[in-house]
């Protein structure tokens, strides 16, 4: 095994920590198993990035690593392909489960981020008798568990439906021996940790970590801390920096003018797709809603959709099927969709380290890529300020210039983003007066409705023309109204209660100079008398 591990630099063998100062080396020169080898040259890999020219030397070493790059940048291969590496002594033709125990975990936060990996796995092993199998949430579990008892060496799971797998007994972890935790500071975001301790708790104390994020917090560091043993920091870029290649803009736009300003960039720039980010996923689901009705093709990816869902909308952004995807946060980490040309962020993230991750979608693998971000009002200018502090840059707002070709969206009546907005009439009822007046106002207001289509295909009305005879209609006369309902109450004379039934004589209360609602004051035996 010591012939396939290249030689590492002095900097990496001799300091905990490395730097972009190495030099960039090629695949062919690490040595690879044939195999691992022929399906890399397949893919077309053959110049490493400074992110797997860093890692892929020390895991191959056997040393634990905390590395940090900038999205885009190769981080799944940085550790995929050492493992497979070090892997293939376990490598083996058996069909037998026993003889394919877990030895490899990777954890990552999200479902399509899972499956995305899952997928680079099975690529970079396909040449080999290496299983890998994928395990996540919203999904049935019983074709999972099928092919966990098959026996799989490199599982990729979400922590949630890792430990539903666990508590099954579905998943033995006493023999792994390599654990990668991808975009751990997000695992970290949505409350994970208790989840990461849980699952570490399963595994081998000696065995092989490696930490890989787009960013590092001092949340993070604590982590690495308790369970990684003197790891190699690798940093390939300046911590929460955003890619060189991608262009920033910043616009100041009201919040109603938002979608224009959408479709004025969409238009002056000749993008075909893009990413829209937004906060929530009920704006999310309007947003999605409202650009369709306008013209363009849209899919929606937020939490509430179910797997299958996000997993169609996912395949038809990569196929060119739709020009938008519109998403939250869940889509802003890791996914790998190539030849994205702009992100859009429609609402500024809460959390400033998300802008980081939002604009790492475009501009990736030295691509160029556009990040263009709406500022309105609220909170938009803390985030903003946030922002700036993250990215140490100074931040300047633009203002965006509208076609005056161009129809404004917020004038064409109805739109669907969950708040009804009407045109303003500035002429209504300038017409003239009566229910022409009416008329000519309520088709001034609905701009493109049927009123105002007829009115101006009639053209202009000819008063010389003779009009028909207005027909007149009246209304039935009514009924006499009955004096008797006009009466107030009479008290009903005895002579008359006398000759009532005996039924409703009874349930007659008697006239005692009170509310018949009010009920008689219960009567209860006292214990003493009292004077």
């Amino acid at each position: 095994m010591t012939d396939l591990i290249p030689e590492l630099t002095p900097t990496a063998a001799n300091s905990n920590a490395l730097t972009a100062d190495t030099p960039i080396m090629a695949f062919a020169q690490l040595q690879l198993a044939d195999p691992i080898a022929k399906a890399v040259a397949e893919m077309g890999y053959e110049t490493m990035t400074p992110i797997q020219a860093q890692a892929i030397p020390v895991v191959l070493a056997g040393k634990d690593v905390m590395g940090a790059a900038q999205t885009g940048t190769g981080k799944t291969a940085a550790f995929a392909l050492p493992l497979l590496q070090r892997m293939m002594k376990h490598d083996n033709p058996s069909t037998s489960p026993a003889r394919h125990p877990v030895r490899a975990l990777v954890l990552l936060p999200t479902r399509e981020l899972a499956d995305q990996v899952a997928q680079q796995v099975k690529l970079y092993a396909k040449y080999t008798n290496l299983r890998s199998a994928v395990v996540f949430g919203g999904m049935d579990m019983k074709p999972q568990t099928l092919e966990l008892k098959k026996g799989v060496e490199i599982l990729v799971a979400t922590p949630g439906r890792l430990l539903d797998h666990i508590e099954a007994k579905n998943a033995v972890l006493n023999q792994v021996e390599y654990v990668v935790l991808d975009e751990a500071d997000r695992m970290l975001d949505i409350g994970f940790l208790p989840d990461l301790q849980r699952i570490l708790s399963h595994l081998p104390k000696q065995r092989t970590t490696l930490l890989f994020s787009a960013t590092f917090s001092p949340e993070i560091k604590r982590l690495a801390n308790s369970y990684l043993q003197n790891p190699v920091t690798i940093e390939t870029a300046r911590s929460n920096a955003t890619a060189s290649t991608v262009e920033q803009h910043f616009y100041s736009v009201p919040e109603d003018g938002k979608r224009h300003a959408l479709h004025q960039i969409l238009k002056t720039r000749g993008m075909k797709q893009a990413f829209v980010f937004v906060n929530s996923k009920l704006g999310c689901a309007r947003l999605a809603r409202s650009l369709e009705h306008e013209g363009l093709k849209t899919a929606a990816l937020h939490g509430d959709k179910s797997q299958d869902e996000r997993l169609k909308a996912l395949e038809s952004f990569k196929k060119g099927e739709v020009d938008l995807l519109v998403c939250t946060d869940v889509a802003a980490r890791g996914l790998d969709i190539k030849d994205v040309p702009a992100v859009f962020n429609f609402d500024i993230p809460f959390n400033a380290e998300d802008y980081v991750h939002r604009i790492g979608r475009t501009g990736r693998a030295g691509a160029a890529g556009l990040a263009v971000t709406f500022v309105g009002g609220g909170n938009d200018a803390r985030l903003l300020a946030d922002i700036e502090k993250l990215i140490k840059t100074k931040i300047d707002l633009e203002a965006i210039e509208f076609d005056e070709d161009s129809p404004d969206i917020r004038k064409q009546g109805r739109i669907n983003d969950g708040r009804r907005m009407y045109a303003q009439d500035e002429n209504r009822g300038e017409s003239g007066g009566g229910d022409n007046g009416r008329s000519g106002g309520r088709n001034e207001g609905r701009q493109g409705g049927r009123s105002e289509g007829r009115t101006e295909s009639r053209g202009p009305r000819d008063d010389s023309t003779p009009r028909a005879p207005r027909r007149e209609y009246s209304r039935p006369a009514q009924a006499p109204r009955d004096p008797f309902f006009d009466k107030p109450y009479e008290e009903p004379a005895a002579a008359d209660v006398a000759a009532m039934p005996s039924w409703e004589a009874s349930a007659r209360p008697a006239n005692r100079g009170i509310s018949a609602n009010i009920k008689p004051k219960r009567k209860v035996a006292a214990l003493f008398k009292t004077e």
